[in-house]
C-alpha cells in the first residue's frame, strides 16, 4: 500500500488523491474523451517538489505523468493508477529589464506569457490556443501564428532547466548539455521534467489580422487564392486556410451562423496597412464576412479558444506542394467534419523562419510549405468514430503530396511509425541515444515515446 503522507511531508505544494473533493477537478484536461484516473496528483510548487515526487513515484513503483496545460490529445497529461505531475502552481513569467528574454515557470500557459510580453511591444512564437502550455508546446516544436517571422517556439528557447529522472537538476543550453538541449528542439517530455524555460523576444510594435469568411460552396476559390498569396508573402504573414462551424459573431451574416463555413485567418507582423494590400486579392473575392484591425497580439492569440469539455481528436500531414487537386480533396473533405462544433478543417503555410532552421533541430521535413490539420472538438461520443474517420479521411486524400512526416503535437496516438516520421530515422536514433543517457529506465513515457537506445545500439 502507498504511503501519500511520506509524500506530503516532503512537498510545499499540494498532494491530492482520488479521496480528496479537488481531486476531479485537478484531472480534468481539454479532452474530455480522456478519463484516465491516476492515484495521485501532486501539484508541485517548487522544483523540490518535482524532484520529490518522481523520487516518490520510483520508490513505489508509479508510472509517471506531467501536467502543464493538459491539451496533449492523447492524454499524456495523465497516466492510470499513476502519479501525476502537475506543473501549474510553476506558472511565474519574469521578463528582464530590457525585454530581450522571458523566463517562464513550467507550468505557465501562453496567455500569461503574451500578455506580460504585449505590456513590453515584444513577443515570441506560441500556441494557437492561449490555454496550452508553454512547456509541453515548446519541447514538442511550438507552431504559432508568429513562426514564418521568428520560427517556432523552439527555435527561440535559450535554456531549459530541467528534472532528470534521477532527480538532478541540471540546465541545457547551447553551452550546458548540449546534445540534450538539441533533443528539446522537438523531443518533447521524453528526457525531464522542464521547471523553467528561457526565452528570446523581439520587438513586435505593431499586430494586425483579416479574418474573412465565405458559404462553403467558395472553399476552393478562396483556398488558392490563399494558397498564392502565400507563395510570395513576406515572413511577417502568417495564418490559416479553415473550415468552421459559423459562429454567432456580429460580423458573420446570420445565415452563415451554424453552418459550415470557408474562411481565411491572414495575420501580420506589421502595419495594417501593409496586411490590407497583401489581403487585395482576397477580398477581392467579397467575403461575406469580415474583420480586418490592427489587433492586440495576445487577443488573436486567444481568438479560437475553446473551454475543456469537448471531446477531441487530431491529426496531421506535411504537404510538398499544394496544386490544385490537393486543394479540392482539402476542401472535399470538409465536408466530413462534425458540424455544427468547434471543430476545425485547417491548412497551415509554413516557410519562412521555419524553413530556414530545417536540418538544425530534430523535427523533419521542416521545410514542407504546407501542414494538413484536421481539428476535431465535439461533444456526443456518437460521433466518434465520424471524427476520426473524417481526419484520417484526409490524410489519406492528400498522401500523393505528403513528405510522410508530421508534427507530433498535432497528433495523438498514432503508433511508433509516426513518431519516427516526425524525427526521421537518424535523428530518431540519436534521440534515443540521449534518452538512454538521460533517462534509461523511461519513466517519461507518455509523450510520444522515444525509446532509451539499447546498449549494442550506441556501439
Amino acid at each position: 500500500m502507498v504511503r501519500v503522507d511520506t509524500l506530503r511531508d516532503a512537498f510545499r505544494g499540494r498532494v491530492l488523491t482520488r479521496l480528496d473533493d479537488a481531486f476531479d477537478d485537478a484531472r480534468t484536461i481539454f479532452n474530455s474523451a480522456v478519463q484516465t484516473r491516476p492515484a495521485i496528483i501532486a501539484q508541485c510548487q517548487t522544483a523540490g517538489d518535482v524532484r520529490a515526487a518522481i523520487a516518490f513515484a520510483r520508490a513505489n513503483d508509479l508510472p509517471l505523468a506531467v501536467r502543464s496545460g493538459g491539451h496533449s490529445v492523447a492524454g499524456a497529461s495523465l497516466v492510470e493508477d499513476g502519479l501525476v505531475l502537475d506543473l501549474r502552481r510553476l506558472d511565474s513569467v519574469v521578463l528582464a529589464p530590457d525585454a530581450r528574454t522571458a523566463v517562464v515557470g513550467g507550468g505557465a500557459t501562453w496567455s500569461a506569457l503574451d500578455r506580460a510580453t504585449q505590456e513590453r511591444g515584444v513577443a515570441t512564437t506560441g500556441g494557437r490556443v492561449s490555454t496550452t502550455g508553454v512547456a509541453g508546446l515548446t519541447l514538442g516544436g511550438g507552431s504559432g501564428w508568429l513562426e514564418r517571422k521568428f520560427g517556432l517556439a523552439c527555435d527561440n528557447l535559450i535554456s531549459a532547466d530541467l528534472v532528470l529522472a534521477d532527480g538532478r537538476a541540471i540546465t541545457a543550453s547551447e553551452s550546458e548539455h548540449p546534445e540534450l538541449f538539441w533533443a528539446l528542439h522537438g523531443g518533447g517530455g521524453n528526457f525531464g521534467v522542464a521547471t523553467a524555460l528561457t526565452f528570446r523576444l523581439h520587438p513586435l510594435p505593431e499586430f494586425c489580422a483579416a479574418l474573412l469568411i465565405w458559404p462553403a460552396s467558395a472553399g476552393e476559390e478562396v483556398t488558392r487564392r490563399f494558397r498564392d498569396l502565400m507563395a510570395s508573402a513576406p515572413d511577417a504573414a502568417g495564418g490559416t486556410a479553415l473550415y468552421i462551424t459559423g459562429p454567432p459573431e456580429d460580423f458573420v451574416p446570420p445565415h452563415l451562423v451554424g453552418t459550415l463555413v470557408c474562411g481565411v485567418l491572414v495575420t501580420y507582423a506589421g502595419p495594417e496597412g501593409e496586411l490590407r494590400d497583401l489581403a487585395t486579392p482576397l477580398l477581392e473575392l467579397q467575403p461575406a464576412g469580415q474583420i480586418l484591425a490592427t489587433l492586440p497580439y495576445a487577443d488573436v492569440q486567444s481568438m479560437l479558444d475553446d473551454p475543456p469539455g469537448y471531446r477531441n481528436y487530431w491529426s496531421a500531414e506535411y504537404l510538398s506542394s499544394l496544386p490544385d487537386e490537393a486543394v479540392r480533396r482539402f476542401c472535399d473533405r470538409a465536408d466530413d467534419m462534425v458540424t455544427p462544433s468547434p471543430s476545425q478543417h485547417l491548412l497551415i503555410p509554413w516557410g519562412g523562419a521555419v524553413a530556414r532552421d530545417a536540418g538544425r533541430w530534430p523535427m523533419a521535413n521542416r521545410d514542407a510549405p504546407w501542414v494538413a490539420h484536421p481539428l476535431g472538438l465535439w461533444s456526443d461520443p456518437t460521433d466518434d468514430e465520424r471524427a476520426r474517420r473524417w481526419a484520417h479521411n484526409l490524410r489519406d486524400a492528400l498522401a500523393p503530396w505528403s513528405t510522410g512526416a508530421t508534427y507530433l503535437n498535432f497528433i495523438g496516438d498514432e503508433g511508433a511509425d509516426r513518431i519516427i516520421a516526425g524525427y526521421g530515422q537518424e535523428n530518431y536514433r540519436k534521440l534515443a541515444a540521449i534518452k538512454s543517457e538521460f533517462d534509461p529506465d523511461n519513466i517519461f513515457n507518455r509523450w510520444h515515446n522515444i525509446h532509451p537506445a539499447e546498449p549494442a545500439a550506441l556501439t
